[in-house]
């Protein structure tokens, strides 16, 4: 954590963002931050460990500092890693100074998201609704839920936003802002998360590889940076290493001829030189590491509880 930076009449905390899988959570906190700070695709259950989002908002004696948790979507955990993923989820939620829930207006009042509301209905803590993807819903199909989640008694405040187009985000990010404490700004104000750049560019990769190979790799593949050289002329010079469980998963990352990881590491490059204001040299290399999901040495990595 930060030192605190004296500022007078400054607002600072954190707000939890929770909810099932693919409710679009990262999609709001790279949208409210500005940049992205935290990977999307198409496939649940995405972001693996707590991801700080910093955003700043208002200005003089208004000015507060949001900083959004992005936890792993809740669901009912089968394997190791779905056990350390919910359990960071409510740990983030238990550390924030609020909570968000968001809610996927498509798939509504879910299993998933009505065992989240049984249980942060059991925490007492204030939470605050947001209900996204309005506009990919009709408006009687959109009032029957929010009648059904205002029912449940848990929700200071509700909101309908589409994180993904920007449509009431600024009324949310200002409510937000009101709900947290006085005090000096944690992080400087131009800083936008905490997350170490060697693993933001993992991430990055990782983000191609769901987006081009959802539909054909499981979740069996993780990203690692191995090396990071800033170079004389500016450039930075990345090495990274896919890591797969059999051989028939590496065949499918690499694709015929190396085609497959050709394009996932010039999307990657493309995306990193945009985020660093660099050119970028990535060089990605596909390894067999047989039951990585079990190496407790990947759970120190993403910050996961290996015993939860």
């Amino acid at each position: 954590m930060s030192d605190p930076i004296n500022n007078a009449g400054t607002r600072s905390g954190f707000i939890a963002v929770v909810g099932a899988p693919n409710v679009g959570k990262s999609t709001l906190i790279n949208h409210v931050v500005g940049t992205k700070v935290s990977i999307v695709s198409p496939k649940v259950q995405t972001t693996r460990t707590r991801v700080l989002g910093i955003c700043m908002t208002g200005e003089g004696d208004n000015k507060a500092q949001v900083i959004f948790i992005d936890t792993p979507g809740i669901f009912e955990p089968r394997r190791r890693l779905d056990r350390a993923m919910v359990h960071a989820a409510w740990s983030g939620a238990g550390d924030a100074d609020h909570v968000l829930l968001l809610v996927d207006a498509e798939r509504g009042m879910d299993k998933n998201t009505r065992a989240i509301i049984e249980r942060l209905t059991k925490t007492q803590r204030t939470v605050v609704l947001a209900i996204n993807k309005i506009d990919l819903v009709n408006k009687p199909d959109l009032l029957g839920l929010t009648a059904k989640l205002q029912d449940t008694g848990v929700f200071s405040e509700l909101f309908m936003i589409s994180a993904e187009k920007g449509d009431g985000v600024a009324e949310l990010l200002d409510h937000l802002a009101g709900l947290l404490p006085e005090g000096p700004l944690l992080f400087p104000e131009d800083q936008i998360t905490d997350m170490p750049e060697r693993h933001l560019a993992a991430e990055v990769t990782r983000e191609q590889l769901y987006r081009k190979l959802h539909q054909e790799l499981p979740y069996a593949a993780t990203v690692e940076t191995e090396s990071w050289e800033d170079k004389k002329d500016g450039s930075i010079r990345i090495g990274q290493v896919v890591f797969v469980e059999r051989d028939t998963q590496k065949a499918i990352v690499l694709g015929k001829g190396g085609h497959q990881i050709k394009a996932i590491g010039a999307a990657a490059r493309a995306e990193l030189e945009t985020m660093f204001g660099a050119k970028v040299h990535l060089f990605i290399f596909v390894k067999v590491r047989e039951k990585w999901g079990d190496d407790p040495d990947r759970y120190r990595d993403w910050d996961l509880d290996f015993n939860a």
